[in-house]
């Protein structure tokens, strides 16, 4: 594609693809926990569930990436959709541990494909990298708000397995949507793949940690701190309602603050918003919960597009950029995995609310080593 107007169709392009896809996965961490028995599944296994895709991104990047530069973007795309359809609907017709298991292995490596298609179309022109990821994010994020706010409403109506077949469906729409995008960019130079995560930089343990916490101890608590006051139909919906704020926050937050690092600067952005990040974990911890709630998601909705506008911000001009983005979300993603994983076994002993304190500390010195080591 050659043009501003065709690199941002590629990117209007390959978020809705995204958006669609992201349909089942974003209701599973809602329906998943409250309803474990239906799946046949016990609330360890949930964690173990909701964690798996992740891991399965942490190792896939590298290869994703070195086969989307043989075969194209636009072939992988289109692939990832299929791919996304068919682990939605597994949710619904799967019963047990195993069969689960292989839909979230499949999303993993469905979403590996679709997340780095879908930034380094972002980030081709690297002075707006911060505004055209932001752009990205909000239209990814519509896809998952449907999901939580209608796919709640539906559990209720036909039960927490059917829904999943509903979404399957809808989720079908982003083939053709796949199939429509223009002929990938191609760099003037060669690309490498990722290189293997290796020890973690300071910016690294930040991106770890607000994995762990946000996408993983948050995602998979929420639901059962509003179950302890009001029951499971109830519990689902308000936690429906929450996650669907992170994508909402997401759609609104990321375009603000990816237009405010192109124009203050990405690092100082980027901390003033993993401050008030924290300041949502400790609400949480202190018992405010929705209010705690609503500051987290905010400011990690402006994290999504500030993590990739610090690391493009630090790369020339003719620097590869989807290695390093690569392995950004490589740390973000096995902390992601850690967070359910860990939480799982850690809330038959502790309370969530204590979990989110205990990542609040954490964050507080991850982010005083990174600016540090800065």
């Amino acid at each position: 594609m050659s043009g501003a107007s065709g690199s941002w169709r590629a990117v209007v392009t390959a978020s809705s693809v995204l958006s669609l896809a992201l349909l089942g996965d974003a209701l599973i961490y809602a329906v998943l926990p409250v309803y474990a028995a239906s799946f046949g599944v016990s609330l360890a296994m949930v964690g173990i569930l909701l964690s798996a895709n992740r891991f399965v991104r942490v190792f896939a990047y590298g290869v994703v990436a070195a086969i989307t530069y043989k075969v194209g973007g636009r072939r992988m795309c289109i692939v990832a959709a299929v791919l996304a359809a068919i682990s939605t609907a597994i949710y619904g017709v799967g019963q047990g541990f195993w069969i689960l298991l292989a839909g979230r292995i499949l999303w993993g490596v469905t979403y590996a494909i679709l997340l780095l298609i879908t930034l380094d179309y972002a980030v081709a022109f690297r002075k707006r990298a911060g505004t055209r990821v932001g752009v990205s994010v909000a239209i990814q994020r519509a896809g998952p708000i449907a999901a939580l706010l209608g796919g709640a409403w539906l559990t209720g109506l036909i039960g927490p397995t059917d829904v999943f077949l509903v979404l399957a469906g809808v989720s079908v729409l982003a083939i053709p949507l796949a199939m429509s995008l223009p002929a990938p960019r191609r760099d003037s130079q060669p690309q490498t793949p990722p290189k293997r995560l290796g020890r973690p930089y300071s910016v690294d343990l930040v991106f770890f940690l607000l994995g762990f916490g946000v996408d993983g101890v948050f995602a998979i608590s929420i639901a059962l701190i509003f179950a302890q006051e009001t029951t499971a139909a109830i519990a689902v919906m308000s936690g429906g309602a929450i996650l669907a704020m992170r994508h909402l926050a997401g759609a609104v937050a990321a375009p603000a603050f990816g237009w405010a690092a192109d124009r203050f600067g990405a690092r100082r952005v980027f901390i003033a918003a993993a401050v008030m990040t924290i300041v949502g974990f400790v609400g949480i911890a202190a018992g405010f919960t929705v209010m705690g709630a609503i500051a987290m998601l905010v400011f990690r909705g402006a994290l999504a597009s500030l993590g990739p506008a610090i690391i493009v911000d630090g790369l020339a001009e003719d620097d590869a950029a989807i290695g390093p983005l690569a392995r950004m979300q490589a740390w973000r993603d096995l902390g992601a995995a850690m967070g359910p994983l860990i939480a799982g076994f850690a809330l038959a002993v502790v309370s969530a609310q204590f979990l989110h304190g205990v990542v609040a500390v954490l964050l507080v010195f991850a982010l005083l080593y990174w600016m540090r080591s800065r």
